[in-house]
């Protein structure tokens, strides 16, 4: 095994070198972000827009682009401190059965219960609503992780918790559904009859496998219908990716220790914020022109919103009861096939990481789910960690990444992260280990007639 002993297996930041505030890349971006918009007005969204729906707190950070810090309070700082800082690791086995000069290190967010880096937001967010005097939040999830993660954070808190989750997920998930359960969530398959909107995407879709789109409506309606209560998300806001800027920073003060580069680095993307929160601070040194990077966004060929869909303003929910975001999307109407990477089964994507792909500071690509699956059992063979299934997508493309410097005799360095641990997503891996699993790419007609259901806003084609 070619171990360099001055780079130990698994770097470990200190308590004390954790980051004290998360990093808004916004404040580096030339170009921002374009701005929520009300769906009734098209102007622009205000604190007071978004008041019934989020938080106070979090609304100012969803709408501050300017500031570069913003300190974490120290009770979350308290309670990061359970998990953090987490390992950089680096893959030596994986190296040395892929042959490879290249040099492969990986985040490893899944040391903590809830299983993978959602706990980074869901905290900071259960924190405000607590700290707001509210009784309550509600929210959606895909495969799970982002749900297991708000109700450990709201059991903590003492804060009531509603979870809309996929009803394919919901499903194929029974155990992750039961370890929101026993924080004292309440779980409910989406779309479902317990809201007005839940029963009108089941009128248009008798049958439906559900969606986070979907979920989101159902989650959102409930917390406006509420008192005391308002919805929190998992991803794709731009208060979600400052939060977890603290990945990134703990990656980059890692590599800095021994004064590593990384050349390549590499995220799953369903919403963007596991992959905003590991780029963010190598990002905010492109755009100051201090150095230079390759990003490279994977998202699943069954909902590849960055590869082949449009740059517009959209619906961020199938219910069409959320502001719009100008992003890559795949059009709210688009109902992804029931894949088994159920946290990536979004239509959209963060409205920051699309104006940084369409900037081009960024690269994207769609893989094939039996192709992520073969990936994700070829890194557990030989680096001893089970991968959660949108992990195995980063895992698939560093895998390659690393084969194409076999071919050119080029030493990188990548960098990927691996988001969490794929423990209860075994109905996936028996189906992918029986031949049952296929994969399912949407047609162009298929995506265009989704398009064509694009809100109408002022100056968008």
């Amino acid at each position: 095994m070619k171990y360099d002993h001055d780079i130990p297996y698994k770097i470990y930041l200190k308590e004390s070198e954790m980051p004290t505030a998360w990093y808004n890349v916004r404040a580096d971006m030339k170009q921002k972000p374009a701005p929520l918009r009300n769906p009734a007005t098209g102007a622009p969204c205000t604190f007071e827009d978004l008041r019934p729906v989020f938080c106070d707190e979090l609304i100012r950070q969803e709408l501050d682009n300017d500031d570069r810090l913003i300190p974490i309070p120290d009770e979350i700082r308290q309670f990061y401190r359970m998990y953090r800082p987490s390992p950089l690791v680096r893959a030596y086995c994986l190296e040395e059965q892929l042959g490879t000069p290249a040099k492969i290190y990986y985040k490893f967010e899944g040391n903590n219960t809830s299983g993978s880096h959602k706990l980074n937001s869901a905290i900071a967010q259960a924190y405000y609503a607590k700290q707001q005097g509210l009784k309550g939040v509600t929210t959606e999830t895909g495969a799970g992780q982002w749900g297991t993660a708000l109700s450990m954070a709201c059991s903590y808190f003492g804060l009531d918790c509603k979870v809309f989750m996929v009803k394919c997920s919901y499903e194929q998930k029974p155990f992750r559904r039961e370890v929101m359960r026993t924080y004292g969530a309440s779980v409910t398959p989406s779309p479902s009859e317990t809201t007005q909107v839940g029963r009108k995407i089941l009128a248009a879709h008798p049958g439906t496998t559900g969606s986070l789109g979907c979920a989101i409506s159902e989650a959102v309606e409930t917390a406006v219908s509420t008192p005391g209560c308002r919805y929190v998300l998992g991803s794709v806001l731009s208060q979600v990716l400052l939060h977890q800027s603290i990945i990134g920073q703990e990656t980059k003060a890692a590599l800095d220790q021994y004064g590593i580069k990384p050349d390549i680095i590499i995220g799953c993307a369903g919403g963007g914020s596991n992959l905003g929160g590991l780029i963010s601070p190598f990002m905010g040194e492109k755009l100051r022109g201090e150095a230079d990077y390759r990003f490279i966004a994977v998202e699943p060929a069954s909902c590849p919103s960055l590869t082949r869909g449009v740059f517009a303003y959209d619906f961020c929910d199938t219910g069409h009861v959320c502001p719009l975001a100008k992003m890559y999307t795949l059009g709210s109407e688009f109902i992804p096939s029931a894949n088994h990477a159920g946290g990536l089964r979004y239509h959209g994507m963060s409205s920051i990481l699309s104006e940084l792909y369409h900037q081009g500071l960024m690269e994207a690509r769609a893989v094939e789910q039996t192709r992520v699956f073969e990936a994700a059992e070829q890194f557990a063979r030989v680096e001893g960690i089970l991968p959660a299934p949108e992990s195995s997508h980063a895992i698939r493309v560093a895998i390659d990444e690393a084969l194409r410097c076999k071919e050119t005799g080029e030493a990188k360095t990548i960098v990927f992260g691996l988001t969490g641990t794929g423990y209860f997503d075994l109905v996936a891996y028996q189906k992918f280990n029986d031949g049952q699993m296929t994969d399912h790419i949407p047609t162009d007609e298929e995506l265009q007639a989704s398009f064509a259901l694009l809100p109408k806003v002022p100056g968008q084609k």
